[in-house]
This record gives C-alpha cells, structure tokens and sequence, in this order.
C-alpha cells in the first residue's frame, strides 16, 4: 500500500501533470475575461452603434466594473497558482536535495570507461592500474 502511494505521488507531482493542471486552469479563468469582454464591451458596443439599445453612464460604469472584476479574479487565480507551483517546486527540491547527497559507490575507469568500485586502485576489466596506494611513502623510503 505504501508503494502505491509514493507511485500516485511520483506520477500527480511530475513536472508535465503539474503544468497541465495549470494550463486548464489558467484556461477556465481567461474564459471568464473573455467572456467579461464580449458581454460587457463589445455587445454593447454592438448594441449602441445598431441602435438596439441607449445606454446611461450607468450601465457603462456597471460593464467596466464587471470586466475589471473578472481580470482581478483571473489575476488572484494566477497568483494563487504561482505561490502553490513555487511551493511544490521548493518540496521537489528538497527530496531531490536527498537523494543527490549520497556519495557515489562507483567511478569509470579512464581507460577503458568501465564502472568499478570507487575504492579500487586496479580494473578488473583492462587491469590498469588506477592509483598506486602508498606509491608516495614507499618512495620517500
């Protein structure tokens, strides 16, 4: 059951389902401004100039006030979704930070490129030898 849980975690936290969580909901909140703008400006625009409707200072301040209510909404949306990104982006490191502290167990050898023990002074592949131990002492002697 753990192991399900850090799989569902792995896959909702990965980079691609976050920024497509964002894409749809930035999408749904621009649909609001664009909405706000067709039905407060450009209709009674249309409306005006076809003579279907007269408006008042009134209904103009009412249409100004309902577009700029939308773009506030969309701009706290996206502020809100800023600072949640930037948190799980800050939570992402920190386990990542973990993982990379560990010191490596293995290093290539230079001469024939082949993974052996960090400790190893020879490779068991090509037998070179990698560094001599205690060559410095023996030679001071």
């Amino acid at each position: 059951m753990r192991k399900f849980f850090e799989e569902f975690k792995e896959f909702a936290l990965r980079g691609n389902m976050l920024e497509m969580a964002v894409g749809i909901i930035i999408g749904g909140a621009f649909t609001d401004i664009v909405k706000a703008l067709t039905d407060n400006f450009i209709n009674p625009i249309l409306n005006f100039v076809t003579g279907a409707a007269a408006y008042d200072w009134g209904d103009i301040a009412g249409f100004a006030s309902a577009f700029v209510s939308a773009l506030v909404n969309f701009l706290i949306m996206a502020f809100v979704l800023f600072c949640l990104l930037k948190g799980m982006n800050k939570l992402m490191s920190l386990t990542k930070r973990g993982k990379e502290d560990e010191k490596p167990s293995t290093k290539k050898c230079p001469f024939c490129m082949s993974e052996i023990a960090i400790e190893a002074t020879r490779c068991p592949h090509c037998t070179s030898v990698l560094e001599e131990k205690d060559a410095h002492v023996l030679s001071e002697v």
